[in-house]
């Protein structure tokens, strides 16, 4: 109705629009929208698969070992509520500037609530299912495998859908560092330019794209543990 002035909120409209301009590379920096999508969805999901690979042996490992607790469990717990922006300019100084620090920043963002996740996991698994594999012969590692793992995919599944969450929140501050494309660095850009449209169509782009992947492991926890709610 036109009682705000576009600076502070831009019509649909006008939001639309830059997204058509942002597709067409007709907003600053001349590159696509495709192009600045393709290289943050790299950044997050490089990040995220480095941190499954990692945090969830470490989480499985601390919920089984009380060594394993005592050893990550302090580092993990320290980081953990500190925001990226605090460690950022240490990962510059010590990975440089190209994408190694980007990737490496939000891994660190995934890395805590996988690993917490699948250390929860373990800690939650009935003793009875334990006692049970053990009373029919099965071994420390055939109990890991076949009842702790199993036990535990639930929580290691929602501290997936958490962690990637983590990632898209510090996407932008990993686009900060000298990134020449990416829907972070489209926003930061247009921020120094006013262009609140550009502003409002990236943060609907970057929550879309976190929602549909969420809508996925929603669909993969469904088909990895259909047990999960039932009595």
């Amino acid at each position: 109705m036109g009682w705000i002035r576009d600076l502070f909120l831009p019509t649909p409209e006008k939001v639309f629009a830059s997204f058509i301009d942002a597709w067409n590379g007709d907003i600053q920096g001349g590159k696509p929208l495709i192009e600045h999508f393709w290289w943050s969805l790299y950044r997050v999901f490089a990040a995220f698969v480095l941190a499954v690979l990692t945090a969830v042996p470490v989480g499985i490992a601390m919920g089984v070992s009380r060594v394993m607790r005592g050893i990550f469990d302090p580092p993990i717990e320290f980081y953990r509520p500190l925001p990226p922006l605090a460690y950022l300019p240490l990962i510059v100084i010590w990975f440089g500037i190209e994408e190694t620090a980007k990737v490496i920043l939000i891994f660190l963002a995934c890395f805590a609530p996988l690993a917490m996740a699948a250390r929860a996991g373990v800690r939650s698994v009935a003793i009875e299912q334990i006692n049970a594999a053990y009373s029919m012969g099965a071994s420390r590692w055939q109990v890991i495998r076949h009842v702790i793992i199993p036990a535990s995919m639930p929580e290691i599944l929602t501290g997936m859908r958490i962690a990637i969450g983590f990632g898209f929140t510090t996407l932008v501050a990993a686009e900060m560092v000298a990134a020449t494309a990416g829907l972070g660095q489209m926003v930061l850009n247009a921020s120094n330019f006013l262009r609140t449209d550009v502003v409002i169509m990236g943060i609907v782009v970057i929550g879309a794209v976190a929602y549909l992947f969420d809508l996925l492991m929603r669909w993969v926890e469904r088909r990895a543990v259909p047990w999960k709610g039932r009595a």
